[in-house]
């Protein structure tokens, strides 16, 4: 029995997570249950995309990468998104909990046995698969392990043409479902089997394209890019297709690989035909977020989509941790930090994710469990340059230029010509009274901004640590006629730690709330 501590109203049903009148996370009522003595109580509004921090009392599994048998090594995209495709289906029952993408693709190629697999990622069962795939022929070969001793749960092998994929991912989802003796809803097992394209030709390109995209890098955006485009030629009516090429267009975007205003109309008509076509497809709302949060700065239908993408894709990682940040910057601390932690348990080995999760914690102003994280991250990947970029901003907020300074240049020398590191690094080195190599770094920026995009925003950020305010502040107002997707964390900048991040006098300067308050982002 559980018994809301809000309401106080009981409850049989021990599937119910949420009181159903006010959304408050329930505990179990019996004296001999341990739930009650650890359940952590959160007033959580009700609705999609809450973390409960109880995902080990339900169903869970990782989807690995299936290995590729072919004659040709070619043949690996298909492989992984055979994989991901199932991963994504499995994702979408709430009653499951799925290994997210990222750390279930971590072991690939890498000889470890399904206990350990388990233990990394808190799942309870494994899902491999073998490949062989010949012209138009289909060997699949999975079978779903039982983490704690290793035995079969189930097995299947399937002897098909290339034609028959997408009934042979129904039968396995199906199948992995059955084993786990989950509950499929009417509407929940639609949504699982959904199937865009009947187009093995179209299915293959999306699939290259996803492959191009799991890169993240500039590199494989552009080529994520030209594959789904290729796919949506070949089916016009295929939603993951255009929601791919949004997603891809949203990072170029953000991190200045293209032109704004050669990528901002592509990402928004991409986003809006893929909800044209399917508007329960999370992913689309999860771009739809996106656009609202750091390019319209409309942080109230920003959250409406983020918990919509949540209510259709629960066990996305990514929408988790976007939605904390969403959350971070406007206040809600407790509900951020539950959204990071949730990201978390999803996909534990994500660098991407473990960094996002830092910076929810940075805003948040829990700056100690933000360098935590931070280090945390270099123990998994010492290269991996984003995460000196977050210790910079950490150290930077303590007041602690010199070891500011060093993590930027680490992480500039790992991540070659990043602007925005590279104006923190100027910023940083305004702050500590190094005026010289402050100059140096705007004179570089200014430079680049003539043959290449370097937002205004990053440029205002050197100035302000100069301590030339007035240009500080003309950058702004140019980020703002820009719209650069930074501008949407000012406020949040501008609150943590000393107060000096955006320069010595910023906080207290009217013409800062005078931009936020134009902006829309004064509460």
């Amino acid at each position: 029995m559980k018994r809301c501590p809000a309401c106080q109203q009981t409850y049989t049903d021990r599937t119910l997570k949420f009181c159903r009148d006010d959304g408050t996370l329930l505990v179990n009522d019996s004296i001999d249950s341990d739930e009650s003595a650890t359940t952590q109580i959160l007033p959580i509004r009700q609705g999609a995309g809450v973390s409960t921090g109880r995902l080990h009392d339900i169903p869970s599994i990782a989807v690995l990468p299936f290995v590729n048998m072919s004659t040709d090594p070619d043949n690996e995209y298909f492989c992984d998104g055979i994989a991901e495709e199932l991963l994504n289906a499995l994702a979408k029952i709430e009653e499951l909990k799925v290994a997210a993408r990222t750390s279930a693709f971590s072991f690939k190629g890498k000889d470890v046995n399904v206990r350990e697999i388990g233990q990394a990622l808190n799942v309870s069962t494994v899902l491999e698969g073998v490949v062989r795939k010949s012209v138009n022929r289909l060997r699949i070969t999975v079978q779903l392990v039982n983490v704690a001793d290793g035995y079969h749960l189930w097995s299947e092998r399937y002897d098909r043409e290339m034609t028959d994929v997408f009934d042979i991912q129904d039968e396995i989802t199906l199948a992995v479902v059955d084993a786990l003796k989950v509950k499929l809803l009417g509407t929940e097992k639609a949504a699982v089997l959904k199937r865009y394209t009947d187009n093995a030709e179209a299915y293959q390109l999306y699939l290259k394209g996803r492959y191009h995209f799991n890169k993240h890098t500039v590199e494989g955006w552009n080529k994520a890019v030209e594959y789904f485009k290729r796919a949506m030629e070949k089916e016009p009516e295929h939603a993951p297709a255009f929601a791919g090429l949004a997603e891809c267009l949203a990072f170029a975007w953000y991190y200045g690989a293209l032109p704004p205003d050669e990528i901002v109309p592509q990402w928004k008509a991409a986003t809006s035909r893929a909800l044209e076509i399917d508007g329960e497809l999370g992913e689309a709302h999860l771009s739809l977020a996106h656009i609202q949060f750091v390019y319209e700065w409309n942080r109230e239908e920003a959250d409406r989509e983020y918990r919509r993408a949540l209510e259709l894709s629960p066990n996305n990682a990514d929408a988790h941790h976007h939605y904390g940040l969403l959350l971070a910057n406007t206040g809600r601390f407790t509900q951020a930090i539950g959204e990071g932690r949730r990201a978390l348990e999803l996909d534990p080995l994500s660098l991407l994710v473990n960094l996002q999760v830092g910076w929810v914690y940075w805003y948040a102003h829990q700056v100690d469990e933000a360098l935590a994280q931070a280090r945390k991250i270099i123990e998994i990947e010492p290269d991996f340059q984003s995460a000196y970029w977050l210790m910079g901003a950490i150290y930077l907020s303590k007041g602690m230029y010199q070891e500011a300074v060093a993590a930027y240049q680490k992480s500039f020398a790992l991540g070659g010509s990043n602007s925005i590191v590279l104006a923190i690094q100027g910023l940083a080195y305004g702050l500590m009274g190094n005026r010289d190599e402050a100059l140096r770094v705007l004179n570089q920026l200014l430079e680049m901004r003539k043959h290449q995009h370097v937002s205004a925003f990053n440029i205002a950020r050197v100035y302000s640590g100069l301590g030339e305010d007035d240009q500080a502040f003309a950058w702004l107002e140019t980020a703002r006629e820009e719209r650069n997707g930074e501008l949407v964390f000012l406020k949040a900048e501008t609150e943590i730690g000393t107060g000096d991040l955006w320069g010595r006098n910023f906080r207290t300067d009217p013409r800062l709330s005078d931009l936020l308050r134009r902006m829309g982002l004064t509460t």
